[in-house]
């Protein structure tokens, strides 16, 4: 009996990862074949791509919801990967929504004997019918003596061993990965499974999320527009979370809003207000604010829903953003750089030329009246465009930070045609102006410290001077000239010179096949097509860097010449 059950797992194990390893092979095919010009019918052009681009997210989309619980939520964690998906990807992801049939009450009722014990005796009235199935649990509805309304979330039985078999296979996959020539150049798949893992199987603890409800909860309790549930710590476990049953109408209900006779633009504007609070006042904020996550109660409050993840902003990171709000401010592409490469944002080392034109577009187009209702959105995306393929990185806060302004932004855009999420946020960002919120004396100290720095570099400038002109006489100094754009262009120009002498070549070595074929000895054709394949191979090759080098030239490529 013990070795059929381990036969049996161990099959199990190998159906597993044969299904999971098939998914991965074909994405893997997919990104190959979309990457070569001759796949496109017709020829290539940017609407044929996105269009294929669009339809593979959404394959993958449901492929992952296939896969189950783990990928779920794999998923919905490389959607704060721009750099490791494109853009289209990344925002088919970022709407994945683990909707999945509810497991039996019978079962539910286990997983509450086996997490609380005697304890449930203090459970009465729990619903059959859970009031929402999700991967990792599913919520039921129940009242306790003592007359208190919760709700009990309860995850999935055997869950955790199945998280553990999926990322034991991801692991592996992540590994063959690193291992390739060009998929793991400039990329730790490793180091991102590893990071994948240790997320996942935080989310399994419950408790990890009480703690994230109630340290939530904390933040708004005097704030009368705010509603977070209360957690019944003495009926959570690991796989058990109990907090206050807290209804509402669904933030995107319109409709219903008005019925209740709520105002749905003061609806748009507390709930953006209470972003921005969590990101300036806390840094500690709702990372998965969707609208399925927040309701509205009778009297107009919002209410928070869902725990499981949440972001933090680290000191360093928010005394950066605020120099980072400073610099936009002053419209400062140079300075906004400099500070989103010290907060670690754009790795150090790097052509920063085609950033800072983006930038600067960016700023323009974000900060110049009347406002776009959608400006959060668009700069995502252009953000999003930039990272892929190329050695920048965001934090993923600031992608989670992004993702959940754009939710409101939409949100707020849907109850409010009017709504303005920049205007809403002027008040919150005026903080972040100064390093401390001390208004003139923090400005001084700027000030100051720019002239410490300046100082410095005087004093120390004849000492670099005497030093570069010795070098200079014993022929040691090098002197390097950089043309920017001129130079990229120069690259580009020689990269499409060799595209078009291979395709002289290409097409040459085609009418000798040609000939060849049609004489007495048509064997001899085999010559120049055997010929034509290396020649071929680094055609598609240059076809791929032309097309890598232009990215970033097309999205800055509407600025107006200054």
């Amino acid at each position: 009996m013990i070795l059929f059950s381990r036969l049996k797992s161990l099959l199990r194990r190998a159906f597993r990862g044969l299904r999971i390893w098939r998914a991965v092979l074909t994405l893997l095919f997919f990104l190959w074949w979309d990457a070569r010009a001759f796949s496109y019918p017709g020829g290539l052009t940017q609407e044929r791509r996105e269009a294929r681009q669009q339809g593979r997210a959404r394959w993958l989309t449901q492929e992952l919801l296939r896969l189950g619980s783990a990928f779920i939520k794999l998923g919905q964690l490389l959607s704060a990967r721009p750099d490791v998906l494109p853009a289209g990807w990344v925002t088919e992801l970022a709407a994945l929504q683990d909707r999945v049939p509810s497991f039996s009450f019978d079962r539910a009722q286990s997983v509450l004997e086996e997490e609380l014990g005697a304890r449930c005796a203090e459970i009465i009235d729990l619903d059959e019918q859970p009031i929402a199935a999700a991967s990792l649990a599913q919520v039921h509805r129940a009242s306790l003596r003592s007359g208190r309304q919760v709700v009990l979330k309860i995850q999935r039985p055997g869950l955790e061993s199945l998280f553990r078999l999926d990322l034991e296979v991801m692991q592996q996959v992540a590994a063959v990965l690193q291992r390739h020539p060009k998929w793991g150049r400039g990329r730790d798949w490793v180091a991102i499974a590893q990071e994948c893992r240790r997320v996942l199987l935080r989310e399994l603890d419950f408790r990890l999320e009480a703690q994230h409800a109630a340290r939530f909860r904390q933040q708004f309790l005097d704030d009368p527009n705010i509603r977070v549930p209360g957690v019944v710590w003495e009926l959570s476990t690991r796989r058990v979370l109990c907090l206050d049953y807290l209804p509402g109408i669904k933030i995107n209900d319109r409709q219903a809003l008005l019925d209740a006779g709520i105002d749905p633009s003061k609806v748009a504007e507390i709930g953006s207000a209470s972003y921005l609070q969590q990101l300036v006042r806390y840094g500690f904020f709702h990372a998965d604010p969707h609208p399925g996550n927040l309701a509205v109660a009778a009297d107009g409050a919002l209410i928070y829903y869902d725990f499981g993840m949440m972001g933090q902003l680290s000191e360093r990171l928010r005394r950066r953003l605020g120099g980072m709000v400073r610099a936009a401010a002053a419209r400062d592409a140079a300075s906004l750089v400099d500070e989103m490469q010290a907060a670690g944002v754009i790795a150090t080392g790097v052509d920063v030329g085609p950033v800072r034109r983006l930038v600067r577009l960016m700023l323009k187009e974000a900060l110049t009246p009347p406002f776009s209702s959608s400006v959060i959105q668009k700069l995502s995306g252009d953000l999003y465009e930039l990272v892929y393929g190329q050695p920048f990185r965001l934090p993923v806060e600031l992608i989670f930070v992004m993702r959940a302004l754009s939710t409101f932004e939409g949100v707020g855009k849907s109850l409010d045609p009017g709504f303005s999420l920049v205007a809403i946020a002027k008040p919150y960002l005026l903080p972040l102006m100064t390093s401390s919120g001390s208004g003139s004396n923090d400005l001084l100290n700027e000030f100051g410290r720019q002239v410490g720095a300046i100082s410095s570099r005087a004093v120390g400038l004849p000492r670099r001077l005497d030093e570069s002109l010795e070098r200079l006489e014993q022929g040691d100094l090098q002197l390097q000239i950089r043309m920017g754009e001129s130079d990229r262009q120069f690259r580009r120009m020689v990269t499409a010179q060799n595209s078009i002498g291979q395709s002289v070549l290409l097409g040459g070595l085609a009418v000798a096949a040609a000939l060849m074929g049609a004489s007495s000895r048509p064997l001899w054709a085999l010559l120049p097509l055997g010929a034509a394949l290396p020649v071929g191979m680094g055609w598609l090759k240059l076809q791929v860097k032309l097309r890598r080098d232009g990215r970033i030239e097309t999205l800055s490529g509407s600025e107006p010449s200054s």
